[in-house]
């Protein structure tokens, strides 16, 4: 089956030229460039116990169990992204536990953000991409600051989160979202939501974010991004690494030439641009 690549410019590039390929096996279609963890050192299972125990001293008023001070595999996931310094994850941890606690996480249900939900927003694709990574689907157009309350919005996002991380397959650590913004327009720019994004996987959820793709960016965000992009910390580099390397937008068609989703595989890779 044939299945043709578009690419579309990004921001007035014009260095990609359309092209088709003969698609085969998904699994090694490209290799995307990733964050990977950190390798655990021999002692890995130390520096547990003793966050743990560091954790239980100084932060004794923290819940236990899934997602607490003593979840071990939790424990190990912030000692990788704080490169094995206790000091350092026993303080990222502590907030991002609190935070929980604070945000009801594990309070939140399909029928909680049920209203906000049904705006079509946001919403976990039923696939994973092929690379086996969930994938969160965003589409900007949908999106009106002061449409719904702010805590609406953030138990929706937060609800998906949870989601794809729980669905996340074995071996696999990241999830992929793609930002639909072929209708964007000035009026669905909302700086402060981008940024409690941003934050949250940067605080909360390490090393959970794989990638970013925008699809079909229009000019109007362009300005937008300009604000957006010193704010995102190291975050920034899932979208754009550096003055030499862009995202494009890849759309592989299933026999049909409709941009709808549901024939849509999730693709995305970063390649070298010219100018």
């Amino acid at each position: 089956m044939a299945h043709f690549l578009r690419f579309h410019h990004a921001f007035g590039h014009s260095n990609f030229k359309p092209v088709s390929i003969r698609y085969t096996k998904p699994t090694n279609a490209f290799n995307l460039r990733l964050r990977c963890s950190s390798e655990a050192p021999q002692n890995a299972h130390r520096l547990v116990a003793q966050v743990k125990e560091k954790l239980k001293r100084e932060h004794s008023t923290l819940p236990v169990g899934k997602c607490g001070r003593d979840d071990e595999e939790m424990i190990l996931w912030f000692l990788k992204d704080r490169r094995f310094s206790v000091e350092e994850t026993v303080a990222k941890l502590s907030k991002a536990i609190k935070w929980r606690e604070d945000f009801r996480v594990s309070e939140l249900t399909e029928e909680s953000i049920k209203r906000v939900s049904a705006s079509g927003k946001g919403y976990l694709h039923k696939h994973l991409d092929v690379h086996g990574r969930p994938v969160l689907m965003v589409d900007g157009s949908k999106h009106f600051p002061g449409e719904y309350e702010v805590y609406e919005d953030e138990k929706l996002f937060i609800f998906l989160v949870e989601k794809a991380i729980s669905q996340l397959p074995a071996g696999k650590q990241d999830i992929l979202v793609i930002i639909d913004l072929r209708r964007f327009q000035a009026r669905n720019a909302d700086l402060k939501f981008i940024t409690f994004v941003f934050d949250v996987f940067y605080n909360y959820y390490p090393r959970r974010l794989s990638e970013v793709v925008f699809v079909d960016a229009p000019f109007v965000f362009k300005p937008f991004w300009q604000l957006v992009k010193p704010l995102l910390k190291s975050y920034a580099s899932l979208v754009s690494t550096s003055s030499h390397h862009i995202y494009i937008y890849i759309y592989i068609y299933m026999d049909s030439p409709a941009l709808e989703y549901n024939t849509l595989i999730c693709l995305s890779i970063s390649i070298m641009s010219n100018h």
